[in-house]
């Protein structure tokens, strides 16, 4: 949001489309998987290209199996550590003449708890690991039901479906064309 200057109104339409279609495909994902009968490897890497959320990815990628759910959380996490160096990059381009380059600070600690959690198995953290597991869901669940709670039909009417309609109509482009390279080059 920092970076594109995006209102509170259309991040909830963002992030609004973006579970709907989550749910989506947590649900039909599988079931086109198991018709196109895709293997292991094939799903896997579908599921961690075409869908958004973390969760959802491993929640589709465990019903299809344990080598899907393997490749998929390789492929979203390798995926999520984009968002770094693209966040930067848009921070730059989107930075108007007269502001400073707004950069969202919490990548960073997201990078370093990446880093440390690799690099640092062997310290016995458990206990530590576990409580910020814990107050990090509790975050996270009040945060989403803060921005679920600002989406409503006034600010559809607002923002407009067309942000709607361009994230579903992405989100299919995505899907489809992930799926026809897949299928066209890993067995």
């Amino acid at each position: 949001s920092p970076v594109l200057n995006a209102s509170a109104s259309e991040m909830s339409v963002s992030l609004g489309t973006v579970f709907i279609l989550n749910s989506v495909a947590l649900i039909i994902f599988p079931i086109i998987g198991h018709l196109l009968h895709l293997t292991q490897n094939q799903f896997g890497f579908w599921a961690g290209i075409a869908i958004h959320d973390t969760s959802s990815v491993v929640g589709a990628a465990a019903k299809y199996g344990d080598a899907a759910l393997q490749i998929a959380t390789t492929v979203k996490l390798a995926r999520t550590l984009w968002i770094v160096p693209i966040a930067f990059v848009t921070s730059i381009l989107f930075k108007s003449k007269s502001s400073k380059i707004s950069f969202p600070y919490f990548i960073l600690l997201f990078l370093a708890a990446s880093v440390g959690r690799t690099y640092l198995p062997y310290i016995n953290i458990s206990g530590i690991s576990s409580s910020i597991v814990y107050f990090a869901k509790i975050g996270l669940t009040i945060t989403l039901f803060l921005i679920g709670a600002g989406l409503s039909k006034e600010v559809l009417k607002n923002v407009g479906v067309k942000p709607l309609i361009q994230g579903i109509l992405l989100w299919i482009i995505i899907s489809v064309s992930s799926l026809f390279v897949i299928i066209t080059t890993i067995k």
